[in-house]
């Protein structure tokens, strides 16, 4: 039995050592807003934070996850960041397909933590290798710009 914490809960699994933290996440703890893509990384639609950090779970065994915090789409409006960016989603209408749009929306409030005040290129290099079949790229960028605008008004 390995214990993960996942949004501030502990979650007991039976489970191999090897198995991807997405199958975990998915199957055995049953939050399934994080999505399977290309099952090798590359894809950034089972972005999920380990310590805060955006992290690709399909490659992530359980093995190194530990004793580290996760943190899914389902709980990531809990801080102003992810409520920001979530809520910079919706005026925005980023989303199309919406597949994707789990591990966007992880990574931009990742690079909105440790980057408050992003440029363009900050954006394209924080969220490369998240792919959009639907090509929502300008309004990714474009909502990461007014989340990050409304944090910053928040703040004063």
């Amino acid at each position: 039995m390995t214990t993960l914490t996942i949004n501030g809960q502990p979650h007991e699994v039976d489970a191999p050592d090897d198995m991807p933290l997405l199958w975990a996440i998915r199957d055995l703890v049953g939050y399934t807003g994080t999505k399977y893509g290309c099952g090798r990384g590359l894809c950034g639609a089972c972005t999920v934070h380990l310590d805060g950090q955006p992290t690709r779970s399909c490659i992530t065994p359980l093995s190194a996850v530990g004793q580290r915090e996760i943190t899914t789409i389902e709980a990531i409006a809990e801080d102003a960041t992810g409520a920001s960016v979530q809520q910079a989603w919706r005026e925005l209408e980023v989303v199309q397909c919406g597949y994707c749009q789990s591990g966007q929306i992880m990574a931009a409030t990742a690079l909105l933590r440790d980057n408050p005040a992003p440029d363009d290129a900050a954006i394209d290099g924080a969220m490369r290798g998240n792919l959009c079949r639907c090509a929502t790229y300008v309004r990714i960028r474009a909502a990461i710009h007014a989340a990050a605008e409304s944090l910053g008004q928040e703040e004063t």
